[in-house]
């Protein structure tokens, strides 16, 4: 019984998507932007993904928190 692998997709950093730019964004950070580029994501070990996967959910909240605060003071704005 052969196990079966995921097909391999190319990696292609002109294409990529807001998330993906995220993602590839925390990896180069973390000095991990080259192999993710010579060998692909596969590359990486569970502790290098956790912490790519946990600094992309903390800059997300960064990032709603940032949003919800500037619609506040808009409206604080438009109410004066």
């Amino acid at each position: 019984m052969s196990k079966s692998k995921k097909s391999k997709k190319p990696f292609d950093i002109n294409n990529m998507t807001p998330e993906e730019q995220l993602k590839f964004e925390i990896a180069e950070e973390l000095g991990l932007g080259a192999r993710v580029l010579e060998s692909g994501w596969r590359s990486l070990t569970s502790k290098e993904s956790g912490r790519i996967g946990g600094l992309i959910t903390k800059r997300k909240r960064e990032m709603q928190k940032m949003a919800k605060d500037e619609a506040k003071c808009r409206e604080e704005v438009t109410l004066s």
